[in-house]
This record gives structure tokens, sequence and C-alpha cells, in this order.
């Protein structure tokens, strides 16, 4: 007899084959990914074992140049094309660019409505394709390690993201080609990895201060339910802004006007941002900027920075007091975030909640942690019921009124999944049509509201002002993001859209670029291959003149000098002309045949320098 195998409806018909899914903190400073392996969250590694991505991105004019720690050594040789902290213009528009002034050395373009593109050799690139080619790279990390190819991905982000910030966080893994699982906020990440590990339960606050943005959560901890009472922050205050804050004096102590070009720029926020982590562990450090040399100790830098730091304190406040708790209630504080390492940064969390913050996981890493571990709740290898999460909506979402009014429909830590109605009626005798008007804020003026969008709904039935009926109902799913439906009761005509703010990429540019990036894959491959061609030919040249400039008089005859010298010319010449990798190539190995003779000499004449004057008994003693 054959025994089949069943399944019930939804499980894998093997239920012990485990699908792979990864946590990713995609970070203002440094991204990371994780996964869980044997029960356990661990973040992956690259090939020389480190664990953080820097989230930088170069670009040159054919294209991605560098990612991580590779592009990371262009920010001071070529500023305007080494794109970092770019998280902190995701969803934004140029205004909002515009007020982080002299802090982004990159020139900025506004073609239309949406985030501003920055200018770079390649053309302009927009800040979601930077994100992208960040997002990729943790992804290839993470299937090479694990050899396999992933079913989904569990992105953080920010708690005090607005819906513009978390859609164009989504156009980015989309344009990665990522299936996004879930977008969990950052503090809940953390709260999964120090809750299931610690097995806490009660009311706690996740104290979060990253690169560039600053989040306090307060979480209700009952066996494996993690309710979001309350979140706060500043998404425009992060470590960066520490950074910024030390620079500047620096700028002041050195001398420098405050003109600067962008590669000053990033000599004075490299040396601010090293004097910084250098000083949390110790009370003084000597810093060295171009012709100037000066020292910086732990209690002026505490001065500089203290005003920011307040700022995260009474963030906490107010948390505190949209969540209906009081600092007695609180029973433990979870530090997170690279910046929380700063000793002035814990002692002032330590005073206003009058608790030691719990720090046993690095505050780098716990929310890569966090995320990998509902990554593998939501793949289906773990049950979904070993975890509840009750995240909440970091903003209010509302209607325009008559009279530029805001009337909101889903009040801000409103906890999501959620849907809400609100009845409305028409203004004018006989009006057949109405535009809805969507808003997030918790302001009561919609001009102090950010707009996300707007539809009409048309066909009602002409009637007296007041009498029609339509309902609009919000729905925010589990990644916060908005659906609005308008319907009209006595005719049930209706309309509807899928919220998909102006500062994150339509879904024809989304199509474009992802056809692109198939069509134009071979291309790239081309390109790539020129590219490397072309540096080998540069470092052959340099180092061919460097020993002919040397050596050539006393190893190489006046013809052989003359036969390598038009060599090198002709390397040159077909690196600037060709386009075909191949023939580069051949060129290059060409060239290096006819160096051989030259280059056997050299080592000839080096080993006898090395043995001038020495007998073979000092040889063979060694």
């Amino acid at each position: 007899m054959v025994l089949l195998q069943i399944s019930e409806p939804g499980q894998s018909p093997q239920p012990h084959q485990r699908k792979n899914a990864v946590g990713i903190d995609l970070g203002t400073t440094n991204s990371l990914v994780s996964v869980v392996r044997s029960g356990m969250p661990e973040t992956i590694a690259d090939q020389a074992g480190c664990h953080l991505l820097p989230s930088v991105v170069h670009y040159s004019t054919q294209g991605v140049d560098a990612v991580g720690q590779e592009a990371l050594g262009f920010n001071v040789s070529d500023p305007l094309n080494t794109i970092s902290s770019v998280k902190r213009l995701m969803g934004r528009g140029i205004n909002d660019v515009l007020m982080l002034g002299d802090q982004l050395p990159y020139a900025f373009q506004q073609l239309d409505e949406g985030m501003p593109k920055i200018d770079t050799v390649h053309g302009l690139i927009s800040p979601v394709q930077v994100s992208a080619e960040i997002l990729r790279t943790l992804v290839n990390l993470a299937e090479q390690s694990l050899d396999v190819m992933l079913d989904g991905a569990v992105i953080t982000v920010p708690a005090y993201f607005d819906e513009a910030q978390r859609q164009a966080t989504k156009d980015a893994a989309t344009l990665a080609g990522i299936k996004v699982l879930r977008l969990l906020n950052e503090p809940t990440a953390a709260a999964i990895a120090y809750g299931l590990d610690a097995e806490q339960e009660g009311i706690i606050a996740i104290y979060d201060l990253g690169g560039g943005t600053f989040d306090i959560s307060i979480l209700q901890l009952t066996r494996g339910v993690f309710e979001v009472l309350a979140t706060g922050g500043d998404s425009a205050l992060g470590g960066d802004d520490l950074d910024h804050a030390i620079a500047q004096w620096l700028r002041v102590q050195s001398g420098m006007n405050e003109s600067l070009n962008p590669m000053e720029q990033r000599i004075l926020l490299e040396a601010a941002k090293a004097a910084k982590e250098e000083l949390t562990e110790i009370d003084h450090v000597n810093v060295a900027i171009l012709e100037w040399e000066g020292s910086l100790t732990r209690s002026v830098m505490n001065g500089l920075i203290d005003d920011l730091v307040a700022r995260t304190i009474r963030s906490c406040r107010r948390t505190m007091r949209d969540a209906g708790v009081s600092v007695d209630e609180i029973q433990n504080v979870v530090l997170v975030g690279g910046s929380t390492r700063s000793p002035l940064v814990r002692d002032k969390v330590s005073k206003f909640f009058g608790l030691q913050p719990m720090c046993s996981l690095d505050p780098d890493s716990v929310v890569a942690l966090g995320a990998a571990i509902q990554a593998d709740i939501l793949v289906g290898n773990k049950s979904a019921g070993d975890m509840l999460l009750l995240d909440v909506i970091p903003l209010s979402l509302g209607i325009e009124t008559m009279g530029g009014l805001t009337e909101k429909i889903i009040h801000r830590n409103a906890t999501i999944p959620v849907s809400k109605a609100q009845e409305f009626t028409t203004f004018k005798d006989g009006q057949t049509a109405m535009v809805i008007h969507v808003l997030q804020g918790d302001r009561e003026l919609v001009d102090d509201c950010r707009s996300l969008a707007k539809f009409e709904l048309r066909g009602i039935p002409p009637m007296v002002a007041g009498a029609a009926k339509i309902r609009v109902t919000y729905q925010v799913d589990a990644d916060g993001l908005l659906n609005v439906t308008a319907r009209e009761l006595t005719s049930n005509v209706e309309s509807r859209i899928e919220v998909k703010p102006s500062y994150g990429l339509g879904e024809t540019e989304i199509t474009k670029m992802l056809q692109d990036s198939f069509s134009y894959a071979r291309d790239d491959m081309q390109a790539r291959a020129l590219r490397e061609q072309q540096v080998e030919a540069d470092r052959m040249v340099e180092d061919l003149l460097t020993a002919l400039a040397k050596d050539a008089t006393s190893l190489l005859s006046e013809e052989e000098i003359q036969c390598l010298n038009l060599a090198i010319a002709e390397l040159q010449k077909l690196r600037l002309e060709t386009t075909e990798h191949r023939v580069l190539a051949r060129k290059i190995e060409a060239v290096g045949k006819t160096s051989e003779t030259f280059a056997a000499r050299r080592m000839d004449a080096s080993i006898k320098s090395a043995l001038a004057g020495r007998s073979l008994e000092d040889i063979e003693r060694g």
C-alpha cells in the first residue's frame, strides 16, 4: 500500500520544511540583516566578518560603483556622489530637505511634487533608489550566507515614520525585488528581541536614538502580547545631529569659515563622528582637521549635545502622558541605536526613568534581531500564536471639512490594523460630487497637516444640502499603510483609493525601474566588466611609469624603453576609446608580457641589492 502525505489547508505538504525569511534594519548610518537559526536570531556578517553595512552608496558615471564599507571610502574624496544618511530624505519634500541646511552636501533638483532627487555624475537619483541598493546588498548577503533564495523579509522603520516615509521604504523594497512580509516599527522589533528572551511582563519603554531618528515607545508586555500604548519621537533628530553639533564647534575652533565646500564638510563631519565615538570610552581626545590640531573633552562635548538629548527626554515625557502611565509604572527601559552608547544619553535616561536601562543586547543589532524573529513567524516557521503584535499609528489620519479644518477619523496611537468610518454630507443643493482630501497630522487646520491624497466621489444623486449620506472609511493595514473608501449610502456609488503619498514612487515609475533593471541587465554587466578592466589598465600604467622613472636607465636599453613607452601609450589610448572589456583585457595582457623582462630584471636587481655585502655563511645563518 502506498501512503499519501496530506496537509491541512494553507499548510505545506512538508510541514517540517523551513522557509527562509530575514529581518532587515534599514538604518541611517548602518544597516543589518538577521536570520533565525536553530531557534535563535543572529545577524549575518560579510566575508570580512563585519555585521554592520554602512548605509552608503557611491555612484560613478556608469552607475552604482560601491555599496557599504567600500563606498564609505569615497566620503571625503567624492562627497557629491557618495550618498549617506539617505534615510533622512525618504518620503520628504524639498522644503523638508532644505530645513536640514548644510547637513547634506548634495545638489538637489525638484522635478515634480515628489521627493527631490540627488544630482550625481550618473544622473538624478531618488532616495528610494539609493535605499533599494542598500536593501539589495543586504538580501544578496543573506542569500549567499544561507545558500537559498529568500521567501520574504520584515523591514523595520522608525515608529514616527509617516505614511509617505513608510511608502517610500516599501517602494525601495519593491525596487530591490524583496517580498515585504511586514513593515515593523523599530521599537516593537526591539521589544520582541528583549521580551521573548527575558520573558518580560509589564510596561516598558523603548528609547531608540539612531543615526537619523529618535523614537520613544511605551509598550505593555503580557504573555507574548506586545501592545504599543503610545509612541512618539522626532524623525529629524538622531546621531547625525550630535555629529553636526560637534562639527560646528570644531569649525569655530579650527578657524574655518562658514561657507565650506562639500569636501571640507565631510572632513569636519568625519572628525566629529570619530571624536564622539572615542569619547564614549575615554574623557579626552585629540582632533586633527586639515592643518589644525586641538582637543575635545567629554565634558565639552556633553555641553554641545545636551540640548539635543534634552529634546529626547521631552518626547519621552509627552509620550508617557499619551500612554496614560507615570514614570513609577515603567518597569524597564530598553536602549536601541548606536547613539545610546553615549554616557550622557544613558545618564539622562537613567535619571528620568529612575532605572538602569537594559543594554545587554548590542544596541546596533537589537532591531534586526527582533525583525528576524517576526519574519520567522510570518513566513510560517513558527506559530503566530506564540506572539501577538498590537502596533499603533504614529499620527492621526483625517479628512478636510469646510473652512479648511481637519476632522480626525483615526486618532494617533490607535492600534493597527484598524478600520474606522464616519458619515459626512453635502454642502450645496444638488451637489453631485465631492472631493475627499486625505490628511495626516494632529493639528486642527489643513495647512498644518500633511496632504496624503485627493480623490473624487461622483454620481451622488442631486438632493438638498445635508440630505446625502457619504460614509468615508479609513483602513490601516499591519504595515501602517492606508486605504480610503467613500460611498454614498442611498445610491451605493463608491470611490476608493490606496493612498500612495506623493513623496513615494508611483506604480508606473516602479514598474519602469524594474523593467529597466531586467532590460539592461546585460548592458549593466558589460559596463561593470569594462569599468573593472579600465581600473586594471590605470593600475598597470601607473605601476609601469613609476618603475620606468626609477630603474629604466640602469636596466633597459634605449630601444627597450621606447618599446615599453609605446605599449603604455597604446594602452592609455585604448582605455579611453574602447567600449569592449575583452579588447581592453587582451591589451592589458599584451602589455604585461611586454614588461615581463623589465620586471624580471628589477627583481634580480632587488635581490642583488639585498644580498650585497653578505657572505654565504651569513645567508645560511639567516
